[in-house]
């Protein structure tokens, strides 16, 4: 692939949550939809960003089974299972889910971070409707996986619909046991939307936590991040005060937030309504706000189309590879970029 996608990323970040990477050979050709032609570096950011090269897709989203419209897959989510269960599909499996109506939770699953992954042939996981728990929301979608080492179990959180974050647990990473709503509207008050959630393992002082959730509200409006935090993943405290504003990047909302620790302190990476991407220094305690300014801008031709948002990523070997969602609202494809260069401070 020729294409050079500028991508600036945390040299060395701690993707939380689980996330594992590992260097292996260039995605085939088969596994890509399109090259994009040459791009230009992306505006500068903080100090200590690589860049990153798009290589390719996991897989040809025309060629999916599921979800039948092919027009979109959204949220990506790449985790390292062949450490934690007996027997996996592959070594990595990448969760992911349309957004529009009825969406559902998708599994794919491949041997390296920067291979063709294979379509799970029982899409979706998860679907729209799980009697007795809840009937036929519109839509359920945002998979975030992780692996809780002390019950030895993956925890699913996905929204349906986008005023409740629910999760379900796994033995295996494919079949789902519900377990419980753990955010909806009530949690911050005035808030109209609740989605997007991801967890990761971080402890804020005075919290008396294991985990931190880092989620999309709606308030008047305007979507902000907000954030909560949790001893076992599973119960969990949130606060009412946006973590992440969207005023300061002269952006109208954000969503799509995650969390890296660097440096002695924590950052939050988002996406905005324009189609770049953010970064903000939050302190390891989330006790500040302090943007940083674009943390990627997406290139205009494929995949990005103008819009990048949601990654998943992490580091092998000291070489990064970053799992986005790429392309317009509602057209977005899965995307991997890997690091392929140092900045400069």
């Amino acid at each position: 692939m020729t294409g050079l996608d500028r991508r600036q990323l945390l040299r060395g970040a701690v993707a939380l949550g689980g996330t594992a990477a590992l260097a292996g050979p260039a995605l085939p050709a088969q596994a890509a939809t399109a090259t994009p032609a040459a791009g230009a570096a992306a505006a500068a950011a903080p100090a200590g960003f690589p860049s990153y090269e798009y290589i390719g897709t996991p897989f040809t989203k025309t060629n999916l089974i599921y979800p039948p419209s092919r027009r979109e897959v959204i949220f990506p989510c790449i985790r390292g299972v062949y450490d934690k269960i007996s027997n996996p599909l592959g070594r990595y499996y990448l969760y992911y889910a349309p957004h529009e109506n009825p969406g559902g939770i998708c599994l794919a699953y491949g041997n390296t971070l920067d291979g063709k992954f294979t379509e799970y042939p029982n899409n979706p996981i998860v679907s729209n409707t799980w009697l007795p728990h809840y009937d036929t929301v519109p839509h359920v979608s945002s998979p975030h996986v992780n692996w809780d080492a002390a019950t030895r179990r993956f925890l699913l959180y996905f929204h349906g619909n986008n005023a409740t974050t629910r999760l379900a647990t796994s033995a295996n990473g494919i079949d789902f046991t519900y377990h419980s709503i753990v955010l909806d509207t009530s949690d911050v008050p005035g808030s109209s939307e609740a989605s997007y959630a991801r967890v990761f393992e971080h402890t804020v002082a005075g919290k008396n936590n294991k985990y931190v959730m880092l989620f999309m509200v709606n308030i008047s409006g305007v979507r902000r991040i907000c954030w909560g935090w949790s001893g076992d993943g599973r119960t969990w405290t949130h606060s009412p005060t946006p973590l992440i504003n969207p005023e300061p990047d002269g952006e109208p909302n954000v969503s799509g937030p995650h969390l890296l620790k660097r440096n002695g302190t924590a950052y939050v990476v988002y996406h905005g309504s324009s189609g770049n991407m953010y970064i903000a220094d939050v302190g390891l305690n989330f006790n500040r706000e302090t943007h940083l300014g674009v943390f990627h801008t997406p290139l205009p031709t494929i995949p990005d189309r103008g819009r990048s948002a949601a990654p998943s990523f992490g580091t092998d070997r000291g070489v990064s590879y970053m799992f986005y969602e790429a392309g317009d609202r509602l057209n977005a494809t899965i995307a991997v970029a890997r690091e392929v260069s140092t900045g400069t401070a």
